[in-house]
């Protein structure tokens, strides 16, 4: 019974110890053995690999994919005219020599990014400083980032890892900057508006003036040709009036007394208090021959 219980626990023994010795490599991993605190070896297949049980020997993993660094802050960076800008920026970047990486940053790669992350900040001012604020943001940005990005290609030599692109994601004016600006466009805009309204008002003035001036010239035309009509009109009437005298002169007096009579008494309750016999009015009522009556004394 004890025989099989230390075959059994020689069994289990063989096993843990044949279990440390074997380790899988994936294929975005680098695999680094390390041999009593040493660097071994560096494994780059992918496949099952073999190696001493610990503590003889110990493996550690690294991650080969491509990587991204993010600005862990924003800081303002002054151009050539003096100008406060915050820039957010990106950097992909991937290991190459595990060996180097490890000896300088150790097996985290935070730690290398806690170390990466003030030389692109510093090759991103000095690239910055030394450009006016349209070069950043329009005509040299591309050109900022290819300095930036070969700057950091000699310097990642000594961390064991390549940069493979650098980009500018974000470029603004600092705060207080940013409010300057903005009240310096609303002042610009302000005074647009204004000249605007100024100039569309002097506009609408001489609109309205020459349309009064039309009118009064359009009013003027028409009132003189209407009194041309009306005095063409009366001329008409006056000659058919003096070819209607001229042709029966009695006909024509009884007709105007007819109208005078008609103006004035328009309705049953006009009164006219006169002596008939004293007046040429009622000369119609008494006949053509019939004297008026001589007035009382």
């Amino acid at each position: 019974m004890n025989r099989i219980v230390s075959i059994a626990l020689g069994l289990v023994v063989a096993l843990m110890v044949a279990s440390s010795t074997l380790f899988v490599v994936d294929q975005r991993q680098f695999a680094v053995i390390y041999s009593l605190g040493e660097i071994k070896e560096v494994v780059t297949e992918p496949g099952l690999k073999f190696k001493l049980p610990p503590p003889l020997q110990n493996v550690v993993f690294l991650d080969r994919r491509v990587q991204t660094l993010d600005s862990p802050e924003s800081r303002p960076i002054f151009t050539a005219e003096k100008k406060s800008l915050v820039i957010d920026w990106l950097v992909k970047w991937r290991v190459t020599d595990a060996r180097q990486f490890i000896r300088n940053s150790g097996a985290d790669m935070r730690n290398l990014e806690s170390r990466l992350s003030p030389i692109v900040q510093a090759a991103l001012n000095e690239e910055v400083t030394r450009r006016t604020v349209r070069a950043v943001l329009a005509t040299e940005r591309e050109k900022v980032m290819q300095d930036v990005r070969r700057r950091l290609q000699e310097e990642a030599k000594q961390f064991g890892i390549e940069v493979l692109d650098v980009r500018v994601r974000r470029v603004d004016f600092a705060s207080n900057i940013t409010e300057a600006v903005y009240n310096r466009m609303k002042s610009e805009r302000t005074r647009v508006a204004n000249e605007l309204r100024s100039t569309g008002s002097a506009e609408g003035e001489k609109i309205r003036a020459d349309a009064d001036r039309q009118r009064e010239v359009i009013i003027a035309e028409a009132y003189k040709d209407a009194q041309k009509i009306m005095g063409e009109g009366d001329a008409k009437a006056s000659a058919i009036f003096a070819e209607a005298f001229g042709r029966d002169p009695a006909f024509a007096q009884f007709y105007r007394s007819l109208d005078a009579y008609r103006s004035t008494w328009k309705s049953k309750s006009d009164v006219m208090v006169v002596d008939p016999s004293a007046t040429d009015f009622f000369k119609s009522f008494r006949g053509t021959n019939a004297p008026a009556a001589a007035p009382r004394k």
